[in-house]
């Protein structure tokens, strides 16, 4: 009898040797337990990365931790060098940082985000204003902070004494306050509309804006008494603005400027916020710094 065509083709595949032989049927009983295994595979935790590790003494400051007036207590981990700055309560800093609460458990860390955080040192806990002037560019420290120097019981943020490992990059300190910030001096030229002005560094010459030209600059703002109220110099990044979306006094003034040139401008009040409430008040002292006119 001629073998139908399925037997044929089994006999030439067996024959070849390449038939893969099927898997073997599991039986009812192997099959929950392997069910269980994978169950338990997944159930493992994760490895903790290092920098989420808690310090073995994060429960409490050990002996050897210097502790402040205030009462934060601190240990140098690593000493890049005694010469390097320090910040000043004005500055913007850029760390890395891991936090944990005293039972260990972490709930905050730069590193897990693989990007480093900057800040200015007066906007964050009073622990940090004050633990990070301790510490020159490249120091790592680690901070035990009390409650009353963290967030004081605040719903929603983490209670009790605080403890973070800080590594401290870089700062930025905040530019000096000009001499003459009071009033214009004696050699300042003024405008028509009573903008007055100093030339601090000349450019090279060329264009200047018009009255809606977009610029990109850097500078920084005090009123008469001295105090910094605006920086694009400390947040690190330079400003980019249409000159009609910007007070008078600005409008005004960088069109008497060409890309390169730094001026310092004497805004008075009605060239300035003219009084808006939430606003800095009065004349207004800018170092403004011109480094483009967008799109030209």
């Amino acid at each position: 009898m001629r073998p139908t065509s399925a037997l044929v083709l089994a006999l030439a595949l067996t024959a070849c040797g390449d038939v893969a032989e099927p898997p073997a049927e599991k039986s009812d009983a192997e099959a929950p337990a392997e069910e269980a295994k994978a169950d338990a595979k997944k159930a493992e935790p994760a490895a903790q990365p290092e920098y989420a590790k808690a310090p073995a003494d994060v429960a409490a400051p050990p002996a050897d931790a210097q502790k402040t007036a205030s009462g934060l207590a601190y240990k140098v981990l690593t000493d890049a060098d005694g010469d390097t700055p320090k910040p000043n309560a004005d500055a913007t800093v850029k760390v890395h940082y891991t936090g944990w609460t005293t039972d260990g458990k972490m709930f905050d860390s730069s590193h897990g985000r693989g990007q480093p955080a900057s800040f200015p040192l007066k906007g964050v806990i009073t622990g940090w204003t004050e633990g990070l002037q301790l510490m020159g560019q490249g120091d790592t420290f680690r901070f035990w902070i009390p409650e009353n120097l963290a967030y004081q019981g605040r719903p929603g943020a983490p209670q009790g004494m605080l403890v973070f490992d800080v590594e401290l990059l870089d700062i930025v300190q905040p530019p000096a306050v000009p001499a003459d910030v009071a009033a214009p001096p004696a050699d300042a030229k003024k405008t028509a509309s009573g903008l007055a002005y100093k030339v601090l560094k000349a450019g090279k010459g060329g264009p200047k804006p018009g009255p809606t030209s977009p610029v990109k600059v850097h500078y920084s703002g005090w009123t008469t008494d001295g105090k910094m109220f605006d920086s694009s110099v400390m947040r690190n990044q330079p400003a980019t603005f249409p000159l009609n979306r910007v007070i008078p006094g600005w409008t005004e003034g960088l069109q008497l400027m060409s890309p390169g040139d730094s001026y310092r401008f004497w805004i008075p009040g009605n060239l300035a916020y003219d009084g808006k409430p939430g606003r800095p008040q009065g004349m207004l002292v800018f170092d403004v710094e011109l480094f483009e006119i967008v799109g030209e």
